[in-house]
């Protein structure tokens, strides 16, 4: 059975004692129809809330399709499933994450990141793994490091396209953490830069270094470049969109737009790139009910299609992506197997 490279979309039910991922085909036309439920082997927090992991990237693919991760934050465990070609899955590992409430997931080639929230007692921290040739994950020895303050509340860890930097953000301390990725997987240094808005959350490299950073406060999208020194230097600073809880971002495939979803009214926003700097084109939508909170979102491989997550409602929105990036709702899929309120993460091939 060969591997996927397309067609196919995730998310998470975060259900506790048994937490699942939902596997979804993408037709020709980019509608969705169901799969199945797959176990993590792990277990989910099971509270019913919108955004119940405050993260982007809890469910993320490897490059290529092969393998998908995903996190437990009940169980304080991270998955590795191999991804087939008809859209199944099969669990390979489940290992412990090396902190409390794991909640965003970054992968570069073999090298895997996680970030923990933390608790009362136990302090936010990262951890990394070597990803096995066959889905096996086995941690780095030395790679766990901790955030800015031991309160820090990760909610996004993103590699840049080199896999030179690895970047936090930070949502209780308004820092994004940038750490430099050494050859062994172990990262050095520790460049605290306070973000240009309050409460970073999402966040995705571009192909040619820039940075962009979703800002729940003020519900807006910054641009940065990144520093020979791991310093972040503003190129775009909190464009706002004009709505609420801008906290997830996604960009289109070549890279000309950029899509946050306002999880506060309901609304996507498109913003264009040029040159790392950021202008709104206009907000749709995510489904025609102003209480669906729109979460986590993903484009298609082909680039054809945007899907997002309806944190209040259980749903995934399918979204036709324009020539000039530009947004026709194509399809709201309401049977998912989803819960109606608690759902996390979507990742997208």
């Amino acid at each position: 059975m060969t591997t996927t490279r397309n067609g196919v979309v995730f998310s998470m039910t975060n259900s506790s004692p048994r937490n699942k991922v939902i596997a979804f085909r993408r037709g020709i036309n980019g509608k969705l129809t169901r799969i199945g439920a797959f176990a993590t082997g792990g277990s989910g927090t099971g509270v019913e809330m919108v955004d119940p992991l405050a993260s982007q990237g809890s469910l993320i693919l490897s490059r290529f399709g092969r393998f998908l991760f995903a996190v437990n934050a009940g169980s304080n465990t991270i998955s590795s499933f191999r991804v087939w070609a008809n859209g199944t899955l099969t669990l390979i590992d489940v290992k412990s994450s090396g902190g409390v409430s794991p909640n965003s997931l970054a992968v570069s080639g073999n090298l895997l990141y996680v970030s923990n929230r933390g608790n009362a007692t136990h302090a936010s921290n990262i951890t990394g793994f070597r990803v096995g040739c066959d889905g096996h994950l086995t941690r780095i020895i030395g790679s766990r490091r901790l955030l800015s303050t031991a309160s820090a509340q990760p909610s996004c860890i993103v590699f840049n396209r080199t896999r030179k930097w690895l970047v936090v953000s930070e949502l209780n301390t308004n820092r994004l953490t940038v750490f430099r990725v050494l050859k062994n997987g172990t990262l050095t240094g520790r460049t605290v830069n306070k973000s240009n808005g309050a409460g970073p959350f999402g966040s995705v490299f571009l192909s040619t270094g820039v940075l962009l950073v979703s800002e729940a406060g003020p519900s807006a999208l910054s641009s940065y470049r990144v520093g020979a020194n791991g310093k972040l230097h503003v190129i775009s600073g909190s464009v706002l969109n004009g709505h609420t809880a801008a906290c997830w971002v996604s960009v289109s495939r070549h890279e000309h737009f950029a899509y946050t979803s306002n999880a506060g009214d309901d609304t996507i926003t498109i913003y264009r790139i040029m040159n790392g700097r950021l202008s709104v084109v206009k907000s749709v939508r995510s489904t025609s009910d102003v209480t669906a909170a729109p979460l986590d979102s993903g484009v298609s491989k082909d680039g054809r299609n945007l899907y997002v997550l309806n944190g209040n409602k259980g749903s995934i929105s399918v979204f036709r992506i324009c020539l000039n990036g530009r947004l026709i709702r194509i399809q709201v899929f309401k049977n998912t197997g989803l819960p109606i309120v608690g759902a996390q993460g979507l990742a997208v091939r």
